[in-house]
């Protein structure tokens, strides 16, 4: 554990060869905490891999399923600081950046904050955290998943149904009513597993997560969009010459519907030197996905070693 301030303490963990080639995992959600299944995207005889769960996340503390968690210390700006003091607390001078999803989000305002400290960005669904792309899941995605959105949408009450539906749901996700608490949580995640992918194999996920799982990640996900993931509009795209120069993967999947291609074919144009990889038969996850991803990681290990 480590203490990051604000009352905070991180959950980390190092896997692979003590002597490997530093790399940091940054996971989606906002809130969704880190996975073991992501050391298999990394070569355990070459990587030295940093697994972490962000502020409210996963083993980390205060858990977001505290029924009176305070998430006002939990922003953009504080994780970007987090990824910071973890790097110092390791003794690590520069190391690979891995992003999945909201991940990638956390990584590329990471990297623009400390570009001498990435050696290499791998970014896997790619997204920026405009609220452009996050109206366009609680609200445009309507047009593809017309039920199932309006079922979404009558979660909240009928007064708040036209406005901020990440905001509506964040504040069923505080209410004092545990069950109200819970009914939105599953909710929430229902219309999350339904946007995740068009491809045909895809499968829900956080529908049916424990309740408890439920409940922080739909919690930490509403906080980071009803406040506009804590950054200006386009905020990473404007600032994208802080990366030039630093080797980097972007790997989407056709079908990902919840974070349309344009996102990161706009980002890669934007981006001298960035590699754009389209899986033609994959959505948000899944599919070939993790074997691109542990290409792309296979390859900037061999590159250093030789």
């Amino acid at each position: 554990m480590l203490e990051v301030g604000d009352g905070h303490s991180l959950y980390w963990e190092v896997s692979g060869n003590p002597g490997g080639k530093p790399a940091v995992a940054l996971h989606g959600g906002p809130g969704s905490g880190s996975s073991p299944k992501t050391r298999k995207l990394f070569d355990p005889d070459r990587y030295r891999l940093v697994l972490f769960d962000q502020r409210n996340s996963g083993r980390s503390t205060p858990s977001a399923t505290d029924p009176v968690v305070d998430l006002s210390a939990n922003t953009t700006q504080h994780l970007v600081a987090d990824i910071e003091a973890l790097r110092v607390h390791l003794g690590i001078e520069r190391w690979l950046v891995w992003g999945g999803s909201w991940g990638v989000t956390l990584a590329l305002a990471y990297a623009q904050a400390y570009p001498e400290r990435v050696s290499e960005l791998v970014l896997a669904a790619v997204t920026n955290g405009d609220r452009r792309d996050t109206d366009w899941i609680t609200r445009d995605m309507g047009r593809v998943f017309p039920r199932e959105w309006e079922r979404f949408r009558e979660g909240v009450p009928a007064a708040e149904r036209d406005g901020d539906l990440s905001a509506a749901y964040s504040r069923l996700l505080h209410d004092p009513d545990p069950e109200v608490r819970a009914q939105a949580a599953h909710g929430w995640c229902e219309w999350e597993d339904t946007h995740m992918s068009l491809a045909p194999d895809a499968a829900p996920s956080l529908s049916v997560a424990d309740p408890a799982f439920q409940l922080a990640f739909a919690r930490i996900v509403t906080h980071y969009w009803s406040h506009g993931c804590f950054l200006d509009e386009g905020h990473l795209l404007r600032n994208i010459e802080r990366l030039h120069g630093i080797p980097a993967v972007l790997i989407h999947g056709r079908y990902d519907v919840s974070g349309p291609l344009g996102t990161a074919w706009a980002l890669h144009r934007a981006w001298p030197g960035s590699e754009l990889v389209v899986l033609d038969d994959t959505g948000h996850r899944g599919g070939g996905m993790p074997a691109a991803i542990t290409a792309a990681t296979d390859r900037f290990a061999q590159e250093q070693g030789e």
